[in-house]
């Protein structure tokens, strides 16, 4: 028997859901790149349910406790005495998600003396430390691509919402008010703006990709070059360094990972390369970014908005400046949480979880950490020297 230990947020403030706003969700296959969808021999739940839930259960409990393994879920993730830290002592698997990150540290992991696997339902390990779980012999996989899609049109959405200045004119709605001018006073359209991706990995060149038919003129910048046929289709200009790109860009969107080289990239002597007036979307990880320095960069105007659904830490206290500086959009960590990807990371971390309790081979894709060294998705991911020690978890 294996014990699971799950860790997923809490249930909506009124309750688990009983009925939902739509019935269906669209087919889909494959994602862009030709990979499958997640394949399991089964599931035991509706895709478009709330799964991410405590109540949700990632819809593993039928499953698991069939074939006699105890799962174990909860929401109480930080601090000595949570849940999470006195059952993490005999758990065999550990199951969390990006947008409520179960932190897998060193200290951790060496009292989770059973501990073989660790999985990310979504996409996005930096919460585990890759280095200690390397250590210690423990596989950690992740659903790749399952909600890369969904992050993907969540930035188009804070790009638009930020430049068109949607937040701040629908709340002039809900006050009752017909605020027109105080509404386009720092309203704009995107049509010329050129748009920079700082990556254009899965999600970078999926939102590049949904920015070309706005007319926007797209960059990006990472260290190898995209095929010339896709440079060519989306009419893109590379640049060898960030530095380089950032003062010509309107609106930049982080997508590069977290680790020890881009751990508080956007510091104030970057933000201050960047145009006066430009806009900031992060959707990859909040420690990318300089907390205050983003605060002074959005008082004194060198940025004209920031938004982004990644903090730290996560959850991000009630006193954290970035839900009350100004010009923001900004929402919990949500934007690859939606019902639709819900479906396929919860089939994806089924699919693992049946291959690992058969003992049979977990896709290559899937793999960040295997053997004691990294493999797959994050052998490409992270070099040997970049390898997180759970920067997320500090």
């Amino acid at each position: 028997m294996a014990k699971i230990l799950c860790v997923l947020y809490p249930d909506p403030v009124d309750g688990f859901p009983q009925t939902y706003a739509r019935d269906d969700l669209p087919r889909i296959e494959r994602y862009p790149d030709g990979q499958t969808l997640p394949t399991p021999k089964a599931i035991d739940f509706r895709p478009g349910d709330l799964l991410g839930s405590v109540s949700g259960e990632l819809g593993l409990r039928k499953f698991l406790e069939s074939k006699g393994h105890k799962l174990v879920v909860t929401s109480d993730k930080d601090g000595p005495n949570s849940e999470f830290e006195r059952e993490l002592v005999d758990a065999d698997v550990v199951i969390s998600q990006p947008f409520w990150p179960g932190y897998l540290t060193a200290e951790r992991i060496a009292k989770a003396k059973n501990l073989k696997l660790a999985i990310t339902a979504g996409i996005g390990s930096d919460h585990v430390d890759l280095e200690a779980a390397s250590a210690h012999d423990i596989t950690v996989a992740e659903v790749t691509f399952s909600n890369s899609i969904s992050v993907a049109e969540h930035v188009v959405m804070m790009v638009l919402g930020l430049v068109r200045n949607y937040i701040p004119s629908h709340d002039w709605v809900k006050q009752g008010g017909w605020n027109i001018a105080d509404c386009a006073v720092r309203e704009y359209d995107v049509e010329g703006m050129h748009f920079g991706a700082v990556a254009a990995g899965r999600i970078g060149l999926a939102v590049l990709r949904r920015l070309k038919p706005f007319d926007m003129k797209l960059h990006y910048t990472q260290r190898h070059r995209l095929p010339d046929a896709t440079e060519k289709e989306l009419n893109l200009i590379w640049h060898t360094r960030v530095e380089d790109m950032l003062p010509l860009c309107d609106v930049v969107s982080l997508h590069v990972p977290l680790y020890p080289e881009t751990e508080g990239m956007f510091d104030d002597k970057l933000l201050s390369t960047m145009k006066r007036g430009a806009y900031l979307i992060n959707t990859a990880r909040g420690r990318l970014a300089d907390r205050d320095a983003i605060v002074r960069a959005l008082e004194s105007g060198r940025l004209a908005g920031y938004a982004g659904d990644v903090w730290f830490p996560q959850p991000a206290p009630a006193d954290h400046p970035w839900r009350t500086m100004p010009h923001e959009g900004m929402t919990p960590h949500i934007s690859g949480t939606s019902l639709s990807a819900q479906a396929r990371y919860a089939a994806g971390t089924r699919e693992i979880l049946e291959n690992w309790l058969e003992g049979s081979a977990i896709r290559d894709e899937y793999l960040i950490v295997d053997g004691g060294k990294l493999a797959g998705t994050g052998a490409k991911s992270y070099g040997v020297g970049d390898a997180t020690h759970g920067i997320a978890a500090h």
